[in-house]
């Protein structure tokens, strides 16, 4: 699996002009899960993100992680993460997860955040969603469940 995470001062997504998920400061997550993904893959990628230490303290250094912050989370699925671009001009998506193995593991994800106390919002698995990040710092951090 493969997060995209941004520490936002808000962020929202939209799906056919309705509002379905929003929130204030936090961690907005793109996440995308590859073929060969497990629950454990889910397991340590949620607890990674919700415990990165990305928000500053009070000397102003990045120190204290978004349940130190109560903070809240919007996850987006995206499975673009897992494009490959190297040959040719346009991506090669084999290395993404089949719809309903992501869509199990994305919920897992989920769950195991809301399982740590923290405020989560999601999109809608699959759909064509539109994401409002007002990104913070900017601070942006590619985390991966397996290397």
């Amino acid at each position: 699996m493969i997060a995209v995470v941004q520490r936002v001062i808000s962020s929202s997504v939209t799906i056919d002009q309705s509002v379905v998920g929003a929130i204030g400061p936090g961690i907005n997550v793109l996440l995308g899960v590859a073929a060969g993904d497990g629950d454990t893959d889910a397991d340590y990628l949620a607890a990674k993100v919700a415990n990165l230490r990305i928000f500053e303290d009070d000397r102003g250094k990045m120190n204290r992680s978004l349940i130190d912050i109560e903070g809240q989370m919007l996850v987006v699925s995206q499975f673009t993460l897992l494009g490959d671009c190297r040959k040719g001009r346009r991506p090669s998506f084999i290395k993404s997860a089949a719809p309903d193995l992501a869509q199990g593991l994305y919920h897992r994800f989920v769950e195991r955040v809301k399982k740590l106390g923290v405020d989560v919002q999601t999109g809608r698995f699959g759909a064509m969603m539109r994401v409002n990040i007002v990104n913070d710092g900017p601070v942006t951090l590619l985390v991966h469940s397996r290397q």
